[in-house]
C-alpha cells in the first residue's frame, strides 16, 4: 500500500508578536517574505514554507486543541543542513542571536549549534 503522505509542505509556528517574529526571520535567516497577511507571514526555506502565525488566530485552527504557554518548554527542533556551521554562527552573533549551544562535534559525526527565535522556537544548523 503507498503512503498518502507527499512530503512536508509546511509548519506552522505560533507568535506571540508576529512583528518581531518577522524581523527576526528576515534579518536572521534573510529571508524575503513569500507572502502575509495581518495574522501571518510566510517564508519558503528551500520548499518547506515557515508559517509564523499570531497567536490570537492558533484557536480556531487548532479547538478543541489548546494553546501551550512557550514557557513550557521545547516540544521540537527545526534543523537547517549548513555548508559550515561555524561560518553561519558567525552570521548568526552579527544579527545578535545568542547560541543555546555550540558549535559542538556531536558523537554521530556532524557539527551542531543551536538557538531560539523570539517565540522561542529553537532552531539548530548541523553541518
Amino acid at each position: 500500500m503507498e503512503s498518502w503522505v507527499q512530503r512536508v509542505g509546511a509548519v506552522t509556528l505560533f507568535v506571540e508578536d508576529l512583528a518581531e517574529a518577522r524581523r527576526f526571520y528576515q534579518e536572521v535567516f534573510e529571508l524575503p517574505v513569500m507572502f502575509e497577511d495581518p495574522n501571518s507571514t510566510v517564508f519558503d526555506f528551500g520548499g518547506l514554507l515557515i508559517n509564523l502565525l499570531t497567536t490570537a488566530a492558533v484557536p480556531e485552527l487548532i479547538e478543541p486543541a489548546g494553546l501551550a504557554d512557550p514557557a513550557a518548554g521545547a516540544r521540537f527542533q527545526l534543523t537547517l543542513n549548513v555548508p559550515d556551521v561555524d561560518a553561519v554562527c558567525e552570521r548568526l552573533a552579527a544579527h545578535g542571536v545568542k547560541l543555546l549551544n555550540g558549535p559542538v562535534d556531536r558523537p554521530w559525526g556532524i557539527r551542531t549549534a543551536a538557538f531560539r527565535d523570539p517565540a522561542g522556537h529553537i532552531w539548530e544548523v548541523a553541518g
